[in-house]
């Protein structure tokens, strides 16, 4: 009895491993573009969470994953799928996340004025930077900053720093910027 215990908890703890050693090799990665079409697509896996639900049969695993999508000129989308495979879940990611692409106003490679996003209890602050700065950003941050093609720039999460509320404040900032064209039409009493 008491070995058959043992045997159970090393199999269970041998499936746990693999299981890890999966997830931290699919997150890292960027995934690759699948066709000519999609030549200059980034996509970059921001986070997988595993989830599990204690079932009479056993335990039932479920995955979440948020991927960003962009073409390094000023489109970007974020997406989130969830599903029972993680190959699965980034797939119905990715297709959210292109579904959700906006266009980002650049001023060269950074943003034209400061803005502060907020989704939840988060808040990012966005601020252009000087060339050469950089992308001073955290993981989530800077995903969607390097999707969007923005190279200099300086960032500080506010609040929560929950990868998903991060990346939808991020979206919520971005899209907030306006170019100097679009206030020039603005009437003079929503110019502040």
């Amino acid at each position: 009895m008491v070995e058959e215990k043992a045997e159970k908890e090393l199999k269970e703890e041998g499936q746990k491993q693999d299981e890890a050693k999966n997830i931290q090799q699919i997150l890292p990665k960027v995934l690759k573009p699948r066709g000519a079409a999609e030549q200059e697509t980034y996509e970059k896996v921001v986070t997988i969470n595993r989830t599990s639900k204690v079932t009479k049969g056993g335990k039932k695993l479920g995955f979440s994953a948020l991927v960003v999508v962009g073409d390094r000129k000023g489109h970007v989308g974020c997406g989130f799928g969830k599903a029972n495979e993680v190959s699965d879940a980034i797939k119905k990611a990715l297709s959210d996340a292109k579904k959700s692409l906006f266009e980002v106003p650049l001023k060269g490679l950074t943003i034209p004025h400061e803005v502060i996003g907020e989704f939840g209890a988060s808040k990012v602050l966005l601020k252009p930077a000087g060339e050469g700065t950089g992308v001073i950003a955290g993981g989530a941050t800077r995903a969607i900053c390097e999707a969007a093609g923005i190279r200099d720039i300086l960032t500080k999460c506010l609040g929560s720093n929950n990868p998903f509320n991060i990346v939808k404040a991020t979206v919520v900032g971005l899209k907030e910027l306006r170019d100097k064209n679009e206030v020039r039409e603005l009437p003079n009493d929503e110019v502040t």
